[in-house]
């Protein structure tokens, strides 16, 4: 189930390598570790677009379409689908490139998340003009 990469006219929001301290003794990473990174990669186009900081307010969905392991290269691709007053929806996909005997690109991962601006005191705040 080999796929490509999306094309380079969307830009991969953070690319990162799991570790082993990131997943159990058989080398597959912890479910966890992987929503806390579509949360960060989520987090970057729902920051620029409050102009400042932002929380996490909802999972909307989240699919784990094939498992993670040690050595895989992920690779988050992040969009701003939706935007409401004070919150930004926000869609993320995961690809792992993994070097097994042959080089091989999966989508392992899916999720939609929403992300409210706050001010310095944490309350919500009205989402700049664009």
């Amino acid at each position: 189930m080999s796929t490509t990469l999306p094309s380079s006219d969307r830009p991969v929001t953070l690319r990162v390598m799991p570790q082993p301290s990131d997943a159990n003794v058989h080398g597959d990473v912890f479910g966890g570790w992987i929503m806390s990174q579509v949360d960060i990669a989520g987090s970057i186009p729902a920051t620029r677009r409050a102009g400042g900081r932002v929380a996490t307010v909802a999972v909307n969905a989240f699919t784990f379409k094939q498992p993670v392991f040690v050595g895989d290269l992920l690779s988050f691709y992040a969009e701003i689908t939706h935007t409401g007053r004070t919150s930004v929806t926000v869609s993320v996909e995961v690809y792992a490139e993994r070097q097994r005997l042959e080089a091989e690109v999966v989508k392992v991962t899916e999720a939609t998340l929403t992300y409210v601006a706050t001010d310095e005191d944490r309350h919500s705040r009205p989402l700049p003009p664009i």
